[in-house]
């Protein structure tokens, strides 16, 4: 055994103040640090995020809603700033105890319904609205297969291979290595599914694609984790063929743009209140 290596203790304690990206805010208990009301703007649908690939996920469907005349689909986008802690406020640790984003609140309902875990939120939206679910038992049966498997796959590609090849402040080939070969393995369950198909689930866009788009469309078209070259994303032409499609949709480009925080300012609207925001209020006008 090498003299570096890592040996476990015999019971773990949580060391304050560690390594890498998430450090000064990850801690291994639950529930608020501070007190912070949400806000509330005024319509029902109450969204508290940020654009990560899960934050996208329901930004991207409530625009493909509204995109259909969907009015009551209309919602607010407060921004969580999770590298700030946003997300230990006594507030949204109300609307989601797990203080992930996103966090959604109906508040058509009486007392208003708290919907978390994207997942979730997606299947809630689709079912109270009626579209981007197919209608026949086996056609809702598969697009929920692959929207669990999204959010049973998604992890091994952020939280693992993106954390370890990206941001860990050490390089394991241990780690890399493991996480790589899933990453690779999920593309081609993917590639596979998709040489047959128009989209995930098959002829009709819906949920699946949605959930799935913005972590493996934005790994093969955007290269996340700055890891295109090394996972070889463009071989997965079915994938790509996918992706270019899902990305040219106009309410896809929107739901990116909401809560965005990096990229060019012109593809950023930090808070969505309104349609006319993505005209008037994105952040290269807002910002002095």
């Amino acid at each position: 055994m090498s003299e570096n290596q890592y040996q476990p203790p015999k019971v773990w304690t949580w060391k304050q103040g560690g390594a890498g990206t998430w450090a000064s805010i990850n801690r291994p208990v639950s529930g608020a640090t501070h007190d912070k009301a949400l806000p509330v703007g005024k319509h029902p649908l109450q969204l508290y995020s940020l654009a990560t690939p899960n934050g996208q996920k329901v930004t991207i469907l409530l625009e493909e809603l509204l995109a259909l005349g969907v009015t009551a689909a209309e919602y607010d986008a407060w921004l969580i700033r999770i590298g700030d802690g946003d997300q230990f406020g006594s507030g949204f640790v109300g609307v989601n105890p797990n203080s992930k984003i996103p966090a959604l609140e109906d508040r058509s309902q009486t007392p208003p319904l708290r919907v978390f875990e994207s997942g979730a939120i997606l299947l809630y939206l689709a079912d109270k609205f009626g579209h981007f679910l197919p209608k026949s038992h086996a056609g809702r049966t598969e697009a929920l297969n692959w929207l669990f498997w999204l959010q049973g796959s998604a992890p091994y590609l952020g939280g693992g291979f993106g954390h370890f090849y990206h941001y860990a402040p050490l390089k394991i080939e241990y780690a890399i290595e493991r996480f790589s070969m899933e990453a690779k393995r999920q593309l081609d369950v993917l590639d596979q599914q998709l040489a047959t198909r128009r989209f995930i689930a098959g002829d009709e866009y819906s949920i699946a694609d949605i959930a799935i788009f913005p972590w493996y469309g934005a790994l093969v078209l955007d290269g996340i984790y700055e890891a295109a070259e090394f996972l070889d994303v463009k071989s997965y032409k079915n994938v790509v063929r996918w992706a270019e499609e899902v990305a040219s949709r106009p309410a896809v480009k929107r739901g990116r743009m909401v809560n965005r925080l990096s990229g060019d300012p012109a593809s950023q609207l930090h808070e969505r209140h309104d349609a006319s925001d993505f005209d008037t209020r994105t952040a290269d006008k807002t910002q002095p």
